[in-house]
């Protein structure tokens, strides 16, 4: 009985499995938003503003910066929780597959987050004039809370790797 139940509970693994194919679906979806915003641009370039611009550039440093995310975590998370990636040799490989456990993926996502958290905040000065300065003040906060705990996770990690 006890080794039925260790073995359906190391199979159950493969249950995280579609989760990252939907990664993988969520990231086309952001491909599809991506070049949907480079079609929107390209014809009115030359009739918008330089801070327009910007902030449609900015936009889109976004959306890279979490397509990477989303291909770290999918990834990572496969190869860490549910099998590892088999790239024939002759194939380009990574150089951080295999090399990222869950504590370095939790670094890594923090670290996007502050930074997609950053552009975020970016964008929204360059529009502050159309913003209510509450809401300005609730962006710095949150933002503010992302980059402290990102900073007392690696902190943390820090300590327990000593």
């Amino acid at each position: 009985m006890e080794r039925f139940i260790e073995k359906t509970m190391y199979a159950s693994r493969w249950l995280l499995a579609p989760i990252y194919v939907g990664l993988s679906l969520g990231l086309l979806a952001l491909a599809l938003k991506f070049f949907q915003e480079v079609f929107h641009v390209i014809p009115n370039v030359f009739s918008m503003g330089e801070a327009d611009l910007i902030l449609v550039l900015l936009s889109m440093i976004d959306m890279a910066l979490v397509g990477g995310l989303l291909v770290m975590v999918m990834l990572s998370g496969y190869e860490n929780f549910v099998s590892q990636l088999d790239v024939d040799e002759g194939q380009e490989k990574l150089s951080w597959l295999g090399k990222m456990d869950s504590s370095s993926l939790k670094m890594k996502v923090a670290a996007s987050i502050v930074a997609i958290s950053s552009i975020h905040l970016l964008r929204m000065f360059m529009d502050a004039r159309n913003i209510e300065p509450e809401y300005l003040k609730w962006y710095v906060i949150i933002h503010m809370t992302f980059v402290i705990s990102a900073f007392a996770m690696g902190y943390l990690d820090k300590l327990t790797k000593h």
